[in-house]
């Protein structure tokens, strides 16, 4: 598996891995630092024609076209109240952003301690993780950044979430 790869899916590529930590819905997600270029609120959404439900339409980011993916329809779960934040990601030359709850902490967590998903763990979280982390108050479940943005470029973003 190359750095690149790794970084996308969480995977530790050394002792220590950094996960900017978010909230969507009632669960806590960790993104690897390496895939977050920026966390802004998004303002002035342009909705687009035709597009699929989790694509919330396009903002114009400091002169860049970055496409909306709202995560709490891609994880089956009601609209969120109040305007919520964004973490901007590239993918493939492309710009987006994750539309999110809250944006939390940077962590800094031994990678040998990162589990694979629970058995138990709800399809539509287990289906966007790349493994788990148990912290205390809960499970950090580390965000598989490529999965849902490989949908996205493919123009089916509801196809990164399988059984939606």
């Amino acid at each position: 598996m190359s750095d690149y790869d790794s970084a996308q899916t969480g995977s530790p590529t050394g002792a220590y891995q950094q996960y900017v930590t978010v909230r969507i819905g009632p669960q806590l997600f960790g993104l690897p630092i390496q895939t977050v270029h920026e966390v802004f609120a998004p303002d002035s959404i342009t909705r687009v024609p035709l597009a699929p439900p989790a694509i919330a339409g396009v903002l114009n980011l400091r002169g860049r076209i970055v496409t909306m993916l709202n995560m709490r329809c891609l994880l089956g779960l009601p609209p969120a109240e109040g305007k919520g934040m964004a973490v901007g990601i590239e993918y493939e030359g492309e710009a987006f952003g994750l539309m999110i709850d809250d944006v939390g902490e940077v962590l800094g967590l031994d990678g040998a301690k990162r589990e694979a998903n629970p058995a138990n763990l709800e399809s539509r979280w287990a289906s966007v993780a790349a493994g788990v982390h148990r912290l205390s108050g809960g499970l950090m479940l580390i965000l598989n950044v490529e999965l849902v943005l490989r949908g996205a470029v493919a123009g089916q973003p509801q196809l990164a979430v399988s059984g939606f």
